[in-house]
């Protein structure tokens, strides 16, 4: 079988650019039966591709991983390039790993397409704030559901809410999961490395961790106060918030200046730092320090960073708006995510390290149980319903 796979988010450094590395490597390794072609639009700051596929380059003007954001738009010029590329009649099915970098296709292939979630539906107003971004994205969105023979997401929670948004028929909504990479791991003696020291990170704080992007449907407002209030506490004296993502240059609508001034306005500079993007390693071993993970989002498709902390036998704060809290269990404390439970849920974990034990140990089993391996066979299992005899239009 020949698969296409629009791959244009290959090189996005957020979870969607992650998601389709991390899926795309495993699936290529196991469906040994098939052959897959790549299609990138760029090779500047390239990660590895699988040696297993073949890759073709379709320079574009402007990289999806720019052109698909919140602000962004790829041109028309661009766009028919993909699409007549993945419309070739050698392909027997096509497959896009986001919605983010979706074209719409006239080829016989049959058509895969992924979203994560909702959370563009339900809260465009902090997700795509302009109406032009806006209305772009609708209609991307309304096109890819009319065209795909499955519709694919990575939970059931997304599922749910897909049905429950778009009324699509269940049969054509399949679930293909998520899970941490290798590298996410309990360290012995996590060491802090040059960036994580830059940013104040030493061996025996106590550290509260973000990790994500600053987009404003992540709810952090409410986190920064949150921590404000726990930070006034004698009992809590000494304890730093780590926010990690990228605070400039990230492709989806960003609040960070906002954050950054509502930390400075609460006299909290010395106490929360902004550690920029770090590489994995770093990441690990801030996730090995932490004694928690907080990821207060007013919702989450997935919830990959949790996922991540969990495989460093980190104890997880995180949304109820999630499929969380049936992935990892008695590994978080799960919250309706608003301050006050923000503030109540780290009173709980902070003020006990026999629970905060506990719960890490938890959570790693529940990690554990999750792996790319698994993901990739749910993916055969869609391509199989999709071109196998008897398979509707």
């Amino acid at each position: 079988m020949r698969i296409a796979v629009d791959a244009t988010c290959w090189h996005n450094r957020r979870g969607y650019g992650r998601h389709a590395r991390a899926l795309l490597r495993t699936l290529v390794r196991l469906d040994s039966t098939s052959r897959y072609t790549l299609f990138l639009d760029s090779t500047a700051a390239s990660e590895p591709t699988p040696p297993e596929c073949e890759v073709r380059i379709l320079p574009s003007a402007t990289p999806t991983v720019e052109a698909a954001s919140a602000a962004g738009r790829r041109s028309l010029s661009d766009m028919w390039r993909i699409s007549r590329a993945l419309s070739a009649r050698e392909f027997d099915v096509l497959l896009f790993p986001t919605v983010y970098s979706y074209v719409p296709t006239f080829g016989p292939a049959r058509k895969l397409v992924m979203v994560h979630d909702v959370i563009a539906e339900t809260y465009p107003h902090l997700t795509v704030p302009r109406f032009s971004a806006r209305l772009f994205w609708n209609t991307k969105v309304a096109l890819g559901r009319l065209q795909a023979d499955a519709w694919i997401t990575v939970s059931d929670y997304s599922r749910a809410g897909i049905l429950k948004r778009f009324g699509m028929d269940p049969g054509r909504v399949f679930v293909v999961g998520e899970a941490a990479d290798r590298v996410f791991r309990k360290l012995d003696r996590p060491v802090p490395g040059e960036k994580l020291r830059a940013a104040g990170i030493q061996p025996g704080q106590r550290i509260m961790v973000y990790l994500g992007g600053f987009s404003p449907h992540k709810n952090l407002q409410a986190l920064v106060n949150a921590f404000a209030r726990i930070a006034a506490r004698p009992e809590f004296a000494g304890i730093k918030l780590a926010m990690v993502g990228d605070t400039s240059g990230d492709a989806f609508h960003t609040y960070f200046e906002t954050i950054a001034a509502q930390v400075a306005a609460l006299g909290l500079t010395d106490r929360v730092t902004f550690t920029g993007y770090l590489d994995d390693e770093d990441v690990v071993v801030l996730l090995n320090l932490a004694s928690v993970l907080v990821l207060p989002s007013l919702m989450e498709g997935f919830g990959l960073p949790a996922v991540e902390a969990a495989a460093c036998g980190c104890p997880v704060i995180a949304t109820k708006a999630s499929p969380l809290e049936s992935l990892l269990g008695a590994g978080g404390v799960y919250i309706d995510p608003h301050e006050d439970g923000i503030v109540q849920a780290l009173e709980e974990v902070l003020a006990s390290e026999e629970r905060r034990a506990r719960m890490g140990q938890c959570a790693l089993a529940a990690a554990q149980r999750l792996t790319w391996e698994d993901a990739a066979r749910q993916m055969i299992g869609v391509i199989h319903r999709v071109t196998g005899p008897g398979a509707s239009r």
